[in-house]
């Protein structure tokens, strides 16, 4: 087996479909991403978001199972959505909602032919990451507040 020298000579061995060989790079694959790069850390973090909303979808369903299955069941839920691990859990899962709804509308950008330029990628980029603190921030604030407001009005009854 040989070592390859350069991660950009991964390559496969095919043929086309006269029959003759060729070469085809092998895309995308490990070797090429640059993790302290920003678009390749930004490439991968969606990915890692996607996953995290299929979590979150998990935990929706969790939670309307045990609003239909009972009292039981619904304090179990709610008291581990109150904890400190599923408060925690729930802010990262606003922040991958955010990150992925942003880096979405980011592409979408890419997609009509607008921003694509390395520099342009650079700074869009930036923005995506701080749009998804300002927004997770915000969110959660909102909540605190409106929680807070909700326990005021019903304990002022």
């Amino acid at each position: 087996m040989s070592i390859m020298q350069d991660s950009r000579e991964a390559t496969m061995e095919g043929r086309r479909t006269d029959g003759t060989p060729i070469r085809r790079p092998l895309s995308p694959h490990l070797q090429v991403y640059d993790m302290m790069q920003l678009t390749s850390a930004m490439s991968i973090a969606g990915r890692i978001t996607g996953v995290v909303w299929t979590v979150g979808l998990l935990i929706l369903v969790w939670w309307l199972v045990a609003t239909a299955a009972g009292p039981g069941a619904y304090g179990a839920v709610t008291w581990f959505l109150t904890s400190w691990l599923g408060v925690l859990g729930m802010i990262g899962l606003t922040a991958a909602a955010w990150y992925h709804t942003l880096n979405g509308i980011r592409h979408l950008a890419w997609d009509a032919g607008y921003g694509y330029d390395l520099p342009s990628t650079y700074k869009s980029g930036r923005a995506v990451l701080i749009a998804t603190a300002v927004m997770t921030v915000l969110t959660w604030l909102i909540t605190i507040i409106a929680w807070a407001k909700l326990r005021i009005h019903h304990h002022g009854q």
